[in-house]
């Protein structure tokens, strides 16, 4: 592939791919690493893509396997409950309703786990068969863990949202 085409498949793609990439790892130099990982693979892999209508979900699905990589590398999937990161703060007052930007934040307070199945049902869209090979867990396991992160999430909401909007006056 073209330097040029390259640079420019890098710039309209990276943004997309970080923000990915975010919801899966913490740590900057994971993010950074796993989408380097991305971009080689693509540019490597390119002429596999069989329709280049398909190519921003084929380069995502790349950056989340990438993810998955590194994930696997330090997270034990099978550990059904774990302690959350931290109690929650809330940065900002909310006057509107929950949008996706705090949602996604309060994702960052699930445990590992949870977190990355989360992701990979609700958002990427995979089905817990599909997450159970990628993990290599039982579809149990994969259930369990997404009803742990949904339920840790309402509590999240509850407490962190809710509670704000309520001590500035509004009611819900």
């Amino acid at each position: 592939m073209h330097r040029e085409a390259q640079r420019r498949v890098y710039e309209l793609m990276a943004p997309k791919l970080y923000h990915t990439c975010k919801r899966y790892l913490k740590s900057e130099e994971l993010i950074e690493e796993a989408m380097a990982d991305a971009f080689y693979t693509i540019f490597t892999k390119l002429d596999q893509l069989k329709e280049t209508a398909a190519f921003e979900a084929w380069a995502r699905k790349i950056a989340v396997n990438q993810c998955l990589l590194s994930l696997k590398r330090n997270v034990n999937f099978n550990i059904y409950i774990e302690d959350m990161a931290a109690a929650a703060e809330p940065s900002q007052t909310h006057s509107a309703g929950l949008e996706e930007e705090d949602l996604l934040h309060l994702l960052t307070y699930l445990p590992e786990g949870c977190k990355t199945i989360f992701n990979l049902y609700a958002i990427e869209g995979y089905s817990h068969k599909e997450i159970a090979s990628m993990l290599n867990i039982s579809e149990g396991t994969s259930k369990s863990q997404l009803n742990v992160s949904r339920t840790k999430l309402k509590e999240l909401v509850n407490n962190v949202y809710y509670q704000n909007v309520n001590s500035n006056g509004k009611s819900r």
